[in-house]
């Protein structure tokens, strides 16, 4: 029998910007509910396993600027579930140092979640304004009524689920989140046969061509066997995106080959169509239901203030500082 179940905030995706939203709000007292359509936490801090070889094969690192978040990421680091991996690599500048999560970047995401309410593998498919309240339907059946609602997945979802429900968007504020653009990318996930010959720290980024990045997971603590993260560059993986990703995978895996120095003996492929915002709302968040009749929502992800992983986490922090005084 499908349920109905009640909250005083409902978050619709368990990234960064969402769980940290969560926590915030969790702390003030409020009761929090997540939902997310993926299988694990933290979006595109994606993990994965073939066969002895682990990969970091989304977000590769996080830097910190802002002194709330520089304080986080050090207690993050006492608690070992963050290290520093490196400041630069060759051929770039020294710069802030990169941080990673440990053993992987999912055990940040894990890490704020322990203590959240969340409902993997369910998606929010229709939202509608009922009275003073939120109600949210689930791809399971199941619905949620909520005293408010913050949305964290990427705009054009966020988009089609608010017209879902005929929530009613500003001609203005139609056009500020439609000027909000993503790069897509293609990520390669290649055990090798041999370490690789990538030198240390086992990072490298591109400006032009079909690669924007590689890391060497063994290098970098992820890995106990040799295995490469391969990411297209925006404009590669958008030409191929929708094309074949074994055969997609290989081309990248054929113009990383003279930076390898090994063989690749197998390998798996990841499209993220909205990997990152190339184009960004100057906001930190934004709260839609303010002069308005709906109850409390707001949007909030990397795609406010910056398109980083601190990014992400300020967003989840103003969203949630936004609506705690209104629920």
């Amino acid at each position: 029998m499908p349920k109905s179940l009640s909250t005083d905030i409902l978050i619709i995706g368990a990234g960064l910007a969402g769980l940290s939203a969560a926590v915030e709000l969790q702390k003030a007292g409020k009761q929090v509910l997540v939902v997310d359509k993926g299988r694990g936490l933290g979006g595109r801090l994606a993990g994965r396993r073939i066969g002895d070889a682990t990969f970091d094969h989304g977000a590769q690192f996080m830097t910190a600027r802002d002194e709330r978040f520089k304080a986080v990421v050090a207690e993050w680091i006492r608690l070992g579930v963050a290290a520093e991996w490196y400041s630069s690599y060759p051929g770039g500048e020294d710069c802030h140092p990169r941080y990673r999560g440990v053993p992987t970047m999912t055990a940040i995401a894990k890490h704020l979640a322990q203590d959240i309410d969340v409902m993997r593998t369910v998606r929010a498919v229709r939202l509608a304004q009922q009275g003073n309240h939120w109600h949210v339907e689930l791809d399971t059946g199941d619905s949620v009524q909520a005293k408010a609602l913050l949305i964290t997945a990427p705009i054009p979802q966020t988009l089609d689920l608010l017209h879902s429900g005929a929530v009613p968007i500003t001609e203005e504020m139609q056009t500020r989140l439609a000027r909000i653009t993503y790069e897509s990318c293609i990520a390669v996930m290649a055990v090798l046969d041999q370490p690789s010959a990538l030198a240390k720290p086992g990072a490298m980024a591109f400006s032009d061509g079909p690669i924007a990045w590689i890391s060497d997971n063994q290098q970098k603590g992820v890995s106990a066997v040799p295995a490469v993260t391969i990411h297209g560059s925006g404009s590669f993986s958008a030409a191929h995106f929708d094309q074949d990703r074994h055969a997609v995978g290989q081309q990248l895996i054929d113009a990383a080959q003279p930076l390898l120095g090994a063989n690749v003996v197998e390998f798996q492929v990841q499209g993220w169509r909205y990997s990152k915002p190339d184009v960004v709302d100057s906001a930190r968040c934004i709260v839609l239901s303010d002069n308005t009749t709906l109850p409390p929502l707001a949007l909030a992800g990397d795609a406010f203030a910056g398109p980083r992983f601190e990014g992400a986490v300020l967003s989840g922090w103003a969203a949630a500082a936004a609506l705690e005084p209104l629920i």
